[in-house]
């Protein structure tokens, strides 16, 4: 199911000051600081959002207001936006003044009640983004969640009038649960919106041979929660170190052969993790790519460098003096990363020292992950295949 951004127009997309300053010319048209630039980024990127634009246009269609004077005003608008490829699903226009209290007013959901009842769209999920307590109360009344455009928002003298008429009446705690952003600018509400999107998209994979059964979910754009189980606790430990220090949600559920022994249960979800880390990539349009980082453990420092450019490479610099750490041998931490650079389709350069090799082998994983963070790390402001060959 799609979601909706219902976005009010005056104070959210083009500046309004001081509250209730009537657009009535071209000339008077300020839009909101980067809203076109961010606003364009959302429907590149977030394709499962429409937007909707909803406003109250305060007599509209009467002498106060005439509609020969609004209309060339709000296309206007409308064509700037369309230029950069940004369009409104549909347009919801009240022309109420606020003392007759009508139902198609915002707060009231009078224009928008098709959307509730739609199998279409996901209210829940969806968002009213805009500058006055109403937007807040429209997001409470259709049911979804708010984005409180608003300097001073806790301040009552900051109110309009309109907003003034339903504070007292409100529910503070219950409003409070409703609004998950609050900003005065649209790089925070474009972030936000990525992220709460990426954090919901959980790919899955699932590998099955006559040695071992491997299912493992993963969200690279998480906050660090796992759950793993493979049989072998210290290699358990390692992989909750990926997670944590990559803030990528993972779980992992490996069923091995191990009465013959430890290699075909971590080679396999080696094989699995690259597998699905590479599917949750995607075409890899606006990552880094990149990513290196130094670790140090007491005795020990790490230093790992990769690439996500499709080419699989190992280069391991490491010595272990010891045949066990806990219960996986060392010549596996070699043959796990190697598995996981063929099925990840990336270069990996691994170079450690220390005289505890628990210590070394810590670090390396740890160090691992804070170098994959670094390289699926978004580009705001370059969304393109991270090559200048234009192909990965």
């Amino acid at each position: 199911m799609k979601k909706i951004l219902f976005i009010d127009r005056d104070g959210t997309i083009i500046q309004e000051n001081p509250p209730n300053y009537q657009i009535d010319s071209i000339e008077k048209i300020i839009f909101y600081p980067r809203v076109i630039f961010f606003l364009s980024k959302i429907v590149q990127k977030l394709k499962n959002y429409d937007l909707v634009m909803v406003s109250n246009q305060d007599g509209l269609g009467t002498n106060k207001f005439p509609e020969k004077i609004f209309w060339p005003i709000q296309n206007h608008i409308l064509n700037i936006l369309k230029t950069e490829g940004i369009n409104f699903h549909s347009i919801h226009i009240d022309k109420s003044f606020p003392e007759e209290k009508l139902s198609t007013r915002k707060p009231g959901i009078g224009m928008l009640t098709s959307y509730i009842n739609s199998n279409l769209y996901d209210i829940s999920k969806s968002f009213v983004i805009g500058d006055r307590l109403t937007d807040v109360l429209l997001a409470k009344n259709l049911g979804c969640k708010s984005i409180w455009i608003k300097k001073n928002y806790h301040h009552y003298d900051n109110f309009t009038e309109d907003e003034k008429s339903y504070y007292p009446t409100i529910n503070k705690e219950s409003i409070e649960k409703v609004i998950l952003l609050k900003t005065d600018n649209w790089k925070d509400i474009y972030n936000y919106l990525l992220f709460i999107n990426n954090n919901n998209k959980i790919i899955s994979y699932h590998r099955t041979t006559s040695e071992t059964n491997v299912k493992i979910d993963i969200s690279l754009y998480g906050v660090g929660k796992s759950h793993i189980d493979t049989g072998i606790g210290f290699f358990d430990h390692l992989l909750q170190q990926i997670a944590f220090h990559s803030s990528i949600d993972l779980k992992i559920n490996t069923i091995g052969d191990s009465y013959v022994d430890e290699h075909h249960t971590i080679e396999d979800t080696a094989i699995t993790l690259g597998t699905v880390f590479d599917k949750s990539l995607g075409n890899k349009k606006g990552i880094e790519r990149y990513g290196f980082y130094s670790l140090p453990m007491d005795d020990s420092l790490s230093t790992v460098v990769l690439d996500l450019g499709g080419r699989s490479k190992l280069l391991w610099k490491v010595k272990f003096f010891r045949e066990k750490i806990g219960d996986m041998p060392v010549e596996m931490f070699y043959h796990f990363f190697q598995s996981f650079s063929i099925n990840a389709r990336c270069n990996i350069h691994i170079k450690a020292i220390g005289s505890n090799d628990h210590h070394k082998i810590e670090s390396i994983f740890k160090c691992f992950a804070r170098a994959i963070k670094m390289a699926i790390k978004k580009n705001d402001y370059k969304y393109e295949i991270p090559s200048s060959k234009g192909i990965l």
